[in-house]
């Protein structure tokens, strides 16, 4: 779905973005955990409403977010003067109106309730694990999560992985699609794009030197010369799993 530019804002607002500085793939040890990442272009990190319980306002435009391939909608409030971020959803338009927390009846594109308020078969997004927390589920482009059943307590609800999972009825979740769902078609155009976007180069075992790869070494081009391993030698295939029976001696008397 083409996105219309002209509700497109730029910049970022100020008091609602900070500095971030990415862990390059690496944990608390220094340790690499998450290979090939690591450099890319600066990036603003937005404060994000995921609990959706206060924000609600008149959506001033879209926006493009670095962190995220779904868009960002700035909503201002015009009670308090405030402006706010929120994860946009599919055929969101300038001046529509959003409310969190609502408990009004009705379909109402971007507006978010709590799961016992919200209809059967209807699509929701950033969804929250347990009440009173962050969105964490159902914010990838053109994710949504169908909601089937409805008890007392739980609300049945199936993701966009085809899982079905049983969620507090309590729990925070909003109306709609998550915008921009052909992110997954962008092809990039050159090699200096993947490391704009903070993907470092792949290299094969078999063109490294010994010490930094079992696969290393050799006289001119080899394939390894052993089964294929990890970095630490372990096999990347698993272990054998084929069971090799052995014959019973037979019962020879003399």
């Amino acid at each position: 779905m083409k996105q219309n530019k002209q509700f497109f804002l730029s910049p970022p607002l100020k008091s609602q973005t900070h500095a971030w500085n990415s862990s390059t793939g690496r944990n608390h040890k220094g340790r690499i955990t998450a290979w090939h990442r690591g450099g890319g272009h600066a990036r603003l990190y937005r404060n994000i409403d995921l609990k959706r319980k206060s924000t609600q306002g008149i959506v001033v435009g879209l926006e493009y977010d670095p962190n995220r391939s779904a868009f960002l909608a700035r909503i201002f409030n015009p009670d308090i003067k405030e402006h706010n971020y929120i994860i946009a959803p599919t055929k969101l338009k300038k001046g529509d109106v959003i409310r969190s927390n609502s408990t009004r009846n009705g379909l109402q594109n971007g507006h978010s309730k709590a799961l016992r308020h919200i209809l059967t078969d209807s699509l929701v997004y950033n969804l929250s694990l347990y009440p009173g927390e962050n969105g964490k589920i159902l914010r990838a482009p053109g994710a949504f999560g169908r909601i089937l059943k409805r008890t007392n307590t739980l609300t049945k609800i199936r993701l966009k992985s085809g899982q079905y999972r049983w969620f507090d009825i309590e729990t925070m979740a909003t109306y709609g699609t998550v915008s921009n769902p052909n992110a997954r078609f962008v092809k990039l155009k050159k090699a200096g794009h993947s490391r704009w976007v903070g993907r470092r180069p792949i290299v094969r075992g078999v063109a490294m030197n010994p010490v930094d790869h079992p696969h290393g070494g050799g006289e001119g081009k080899t394939s390894g010369g052993r089964p294929s391993v990890t970095p630490w030698a372990k096999p990347t295939k698993g272990p054998s799993t084929r069971r090799i029976r052995v014959k019973p001696k037979p019962n020879v008397k003399i």
